[in-house]
């Protein structure tokens, strides 16, 4: 089975090696019809500390690396804002 891979924002930094990325998704009310957007927090693993608060980041399911980790960050998407984004090689 493939592994899932979600875009987010980093919203918290704090921890070492773990950032906090919020998932939005936009779903249609089921009785109005109305879309709304649905949000999650996810911890993933940040081995390095790279990634900074305001980045979009993409990040990928995996094994466990603690009671609530299960996440890891794949790549940087997007800089936060006021920052110029590194060319990745």
């Amino acid at each position: 089975m493939p592994k899932r891979i979600l875009i987010g924002t980093v919203v918290s930094d704090k921890t070492d090696k773990t950032v906090t990325v919020l998932v939005e998704r936009k779903v249609k009310h089921p009785l109005y019809g109305k879309i709304i957007r649905r949000s999650k927090k996810y911890h993933a693993h940040d081995e390095d500390n790279a990634f900074k608060t305001g980045e979009r980041v993409r990040i990928e399911e995996t094994k466990p690396f603690s009671k609530t980790k299960t996440w890891k960050v794949l790549d940087r998407l997007q800089a936060s804002k006021g920052t110029a984004l590194e060319a990745e090689v």
